[in-house]
């Protein structure tokens, strides 16, 4: 009977202490007991407490409040230090009506919700590219607002937005390609394969930007051709008989109308467009961004060691080594726009998102396919220098006081903030550190990003962090924040992402969806919309949104790795691209990175990272609901 008398004691304490906190500073416990007047507790209340009696600095320096050495004052830290919580159950626990809203909302996902969204991201691809075939095609991409085709912008040369991306060559269906054998739909696919065949040529007068090419014409030919002619890799054979290697000449054909762009550069860093019938234009510019130069190696690479020519690798890796040697010194960083001739940065600005983004996301990929260490040392180098100088917030994600971690655009050379906005492609980010095993850091940067979108319903293209509102405001219906999602999900299982991937479904369907497929949000507070319907749409979004539900996917199921690129095509990870039939490339080049010193931990296996996160913490929230409340009251939900 003691026991009892010691719980009845301690109750009777809890309760007392609560009525006190309450009264005394609104500070009582999450208890209501069906009255309308809940005790709520403030983290925030007790903290500034505890510190005043220690004599603590309440604000700290947290990116939330300080930029350029100056203190915010209306910004304040709104977590306390749970990090040295007791690993041993709390008899408080007992009384905590329940669990929290958190944990209530995202602690499961049931099959048969995961089969709904499942068929709801499969209806939504199919919806998009029905109408892009029944009302678009051949053109480039379908406007789903009035049911029409779009291709280049020919009575606006200058009108880059369109141009950079349309080249009259059915853009659409060749992004797709790959997407439609995710979804199980092998005869659509051959179909598709051969109006591609048949319908497509790239002799002609279009003015494109040559990432944009690469990304999502070359990169989708070379996964297509890989697909249908290896039975290995992961969808088993779904070739056809009469198919003799047209997608991969017709790679090789764009891949040499692309070759102009390295000539007569001083740097070895490409032009940014090329017509693909004559060269590069003569009143061309010499000012490009870092990720347009830098992010060519993947697909170069592949298609060099298919073809069995080293020219498009070498032409690719010498930009990315070009660019490499011109970071600064003192903090290893790289800008975002560069002079071709010169040298010189034209943007000194460094961060993660647009200009940035894929020439890290390259680096780590190219070694998972090649195995070549010097691009791993180059991206641990270069992961190293982000962390040392753009991340801002508290140390660990999950533990500890403090801002949440975030990674900020600052100056290359002096490691100052430049700006308090971050862009809607950095959400790409969590998915690379993914990739890269540092799984903590993803989980805190992609609960920021949802949080945002929970607020709009969707990502503006720039979010300042600082007044806590969207400074650009349309949303294309880019994948970055779905392609973090997808891979967090594999690398935890946890249904916390299952969650994510429905809002976003729900918001596309809600937002989005228009007469003839989904609009491009102009305004993402009052949802009006714009006519067009990007290529990545089909090929990244849905088809990331499809995998995220679907568990028995031949993707996941397949004893062979894989990776995506940047554009979402699917390129097994294979002994045929780590043999090459030429020498090194580079051979005692200078600039070359030293080996790696014995006490860095080693390049990351050329598998999946799906197994990091212990047992115990699957199927728990990622994030502690204090961090994920702190999140949500940053951007502006509370």
């Amino acid at each position: 009977m003691q026991w009892r008398s010691i719980v009845v004691g301690l109750v009777v304490l809890r309760l007392s202490l609560s009525c006190v906190l309450w009264l005394a500073f609104g500070l009582g416990p999450n208890v209501s007991w069906g009255f309308n007047f809940p005790l709520g507790f403030s983290l925030h209340k007790l903290d500034l407490l505890f510190r005043e009696e220690k004599g603590i600095d309440p604000k700290g320096s947290s990116w939330s409040q300080r930029i350029h050495g100056h203190i915010h004052e209306e910004a304040a830290t709104t977590c306390a230090n749970v990090g040295e919580e007791s690993t041993k159950r709390s008899y408080l626990s007992f009384f905590d009506g329940n669990k929290d809203e958190y944990v209530r909302r995202y602690s499961s996902f049931p099959d048969t919700l995961k089969a709904k969204m499942k068929d709801m991201a499969k209806d939504m691809f199919y919806f998009g590219y029905d109408n892009y075939m029944k009302y678009a095609f051949p053109e480039d991409e379908l406007n789903p607002i009035d049911c029409k085709g779009r291709g280049p912008d020919v009575l606006n040369p200058s009108n880059i937005n369109i141009n950079d991306v349309l080249g009259n060559y059915s853009l659409t269906l060749i992004d797709t390609l790959d997407t439609l054998l995710v979804l199980g739909n092998v005869t659509e696919f051959h179909k598709a394969v051969k109006l591609v065949i048949d319908t497509v040529s790239f002799d002609k007068d279009s003015t494109v930007q040559v990432f944009e090419a690469n990304i999502r014409i070359l990169g989708s030919l070379i996964s297509s051709h890989i697909l249908l002619t290896d039975p290995k890799h992961p969808f088993g054979k779904v070739g056809f008989d009469d198919y003799d290697n047209e997608l991969l000449h017709m790679a090789h054909d764009l891949a040499v109308r692309l070759l102009p762009a390295f000539e007569n550069t001083s740097t070895g860093i490409p032009y940014p467009r090329v017509n693909l019938k004559t060269g590069v234009p003569p009143d061309s510019i010499n000012e490009t961004c870092t990720a347009g130069a830098g992010s060519l190696l993947v697909e170069f690479g592949i298609l060099s060691r298919l073809i069995g020519d080293s020219t498009f690798e070498w032409v690719a890796r010498r930009a990315v080594r070009a660019l490499w040697n011109l970071r600064s010194n003192e903090t290893g960083l790289l800008g975002n726009v560069v002079n071709i001739q010169t040298g010189q940065w034209v943007s000194k600005q460094s961060g993660l998102g647009a200009g940035m983004d894929s020439f890290y996301e390259y680096l780590l990929k190219s070694y998972l396919l090649f195995g070549e260490k010097e691009d791993y040392r180059m991206f641990q180098a270069a992961y190293e220098s982000i962390h040392n100088h753009m991340r801002r917030g508290r140390e660990s994600c999950n533990e500890g006081e403090g801002d949440p971690p975030l990674y900020v655009n600052v100056n290359m050379f002096s490691g100052e903030i430049m700006n308090t906005w971050i862009d809607s492609l950095q959400a790409f980010f969590p998915g690379l550190q993914v990739l890269n095993g540092d799984v903590d850091n993803a989980i805190c940067l992609h609960a920021f990003y949802y949080a945002i979108w929970k607020r709009f319903g969707a990502l503006p293209e720039r979010y300042n962090w600082q007044l806590q509102a969207p400074d650009v405001l349309f949303y294309p219906l880019r994948p970055e924040l779905v392609e973090s999602t997808y891979l967090l999900y594999q690398a935890t299982k946890n249904p916390f992402y299952l969650h994510v991937g429905m809002d976003i479904l729900q918001s596309l369907e809600k937002n989005a969806k228009v007469r003839c497929g989904y609009a491009t949000l102009h305004h993402v507070v009052d949802k009006s919309k714009e006519d067009r319907m990007e290529s990545f749409f089909l090929s990244e979004t849905c088809k990331y949104l499809y995998l995220l539900f679907d568990e028995d996917n031949p993707l996941h199921k397949s004893d062979n790795k894989y990776i995506f690129t940047t554009e979402g095509h699917v390129v097994p990870i294979d002994k045929r691209f780590r043999e090459k039939q030429w020498n090194d490339l580079f051979p005692c080049e200078e600039g070359v990175l030293a080996e790696q010193e014995p006490n860095k931990r080693p390049p990351p296996s050329n598998t999946s990272n799906c197994n990091r996160i212990p047992e115990e913490r699957r199927y728990t929230l990622p994030l502690k609901s204090v961090y994920m409340r702190q999140i949500d009251n940053m951007v502006g939900l509370f």
